[in-house]
């Protein structure tokens, strides 16, 4: 059974974009691309979750032509993953992802189930919120850019219960991200 991996940017006082979704205030690491980054999240990942905003803005995004290749491929690796896009309001686009309209948990629990891999909860803030709250995330990577932005979506709001982690690793770049790596610790995960 995979796990879900939350993996993610977020500014040193928590916020995981600006109040209308901006993500200007992403600091360029100058030792990897974007390519090089998501070819790295995407290492054992089978299925990503999406929250419907999430997935309207970035579930179908594709880079234009003047794209370095490993970022074009980097992008055909990420389709080529299932997704499952979580709303109350959408039930399909096509047949790109699978839509769950109801029920989370016992979704989550059968799609654990049968994925082989990992699965990339990629967000929004409320299917963050949501996942967390029924004790599912088993793993959070962060990556904390050294900005400060005052205001925005925060990473974590509304959290019911307190959730213990054990670090896994650290790694800091150049450009002063600092990648936190931490697992669960006990805390009721649902399997």
């Amino acid at each position: 059974m995979g796990k879900i991996v939350l993996d993610l940017a977020v500014t040193l006082d928590g916020y995981i974009s600006g109040p209308n979704g901006e993500i200007d205030w992403l600091v360029k690491d100058v030792e990897k691309d974007f390519g090089d980054i998501l070819a790295e999240i995407l290492v054992g990942i089978d299925a990503i979750f999406y929250g419907r905003v999430s997935y309207d803005l970035w579930g179908n995004y594709q880079p234009d032509d003047k794209a370095s290749l490993k970022l074009k491929e980097s992008y055909k690796l990420l389709h080529s993953k299932t997704k499952y896009v979580f709303s109350k309001t959408k039930n399909n686009d096509e047949g790109k992802a699978i839509f769950i309209n109801s029920d989370l948990e016992k979704n989550i629990l059968a799609i654990k189930q049968e994925v082989r891999g990992d699965i990339w909860l990629y967000g929004g803030g409320k299917l963050i919120t949501a996942v967390m709250n029924l004790g599912m995330v088993d793993i959070y990577r962060l990556a904390v850019h050294p900005v400060i932005i005052g205001n925005g979506i925060p990473l974590f709001s509304n959290i019911k219960n307190s959730i213990r982690l054990n670090l896994i690793s650290t790694e800091k770049s150049k450009s002063g991200i600092v990648l936190l790596s931490y697992e669960t610790k006990g805390n009721g995960q649902k399997q």
